[in-house]
């Protein structure tokens, strides 16, 4: 069973990839490989509630469990030992990812008030996109009552494009918004 996004980007965006970059092969089109989400939780390092429902936010809306990232270097500024626990991230791939994709690009961020599209400016050089909310809110599985404290999360989406202009044009054409310059 293939999903919404899947059907998409191989009606439209495999066919207007290949004519507009003139590939012969189909295997040469770049695809979306991973998204990864990421949260920073520093602020609630001591507090081990406040850390759990982080996480579970974070898995109600990737859909699978996040790991749990520690802290690699003790940091005397900001409290922070070496081996504490500082974020949560999610990997998604295959159907899940898809799944992801488009519950992003046609719910959430459409619930972005005096929403313009996003930046066409963060790519990384090698075919990457990041894209940081601001709030999980936007998201319509997390109930608006139970939410403690307003968190932001990090995006990252990991494609086969050997340059930005691929990439760009990729998630163009499965449906990412993109700001008008």
């Amino acid at each position: 069973m293939a999903t919404r996004i899947k059907e998409k980007y191989l009606a439209e965006a495999v066919p207007a990839l290949k004519q507009k970059f003139g590939y012969t092969n189909p295997m040469q089109v770049p695809k979306l490989c991973k998204i990864v989400i990421n949260m920073g939780l520093g602020d609630c390092k001591d507090n081990a509630k406040a850390m759990e429902q982080a996480i579970a936010e974070l898995a109600t809306i990737a859909g699978q469990k996040p790991m749990i990232t520690k802290a690699k270097k003790s940091i005397a500024n900001f409290k922070v030992r070496a081996g504490q626990n500082v974020g949560a991230k999610v990997t998604l791939r295959g159907a899940r990812m898809e799944e992801f994709f488009d519950k992003l690009v046609s719910v959430a961020l459409p619930r972005v008030r005096d929403f313009h599209g996003v930046s066409a400016k963060a790519f990384d050089g090698r075919g990457n996109y990041a894209l940081g909310i601001q709030e999980q809110l936007l998201f319509p599985e997390i109930e608006y009552d139970k939410v403690e404290k307003i968190r932001g999360m990090e995006m990252i989406f990991v494609t086969t494009a050997n340059t930005d202009e691929e990439c760009k044009e990729l998630l163009a054409a499965m449906g990412m918004p993109y700001e008008k310059a």
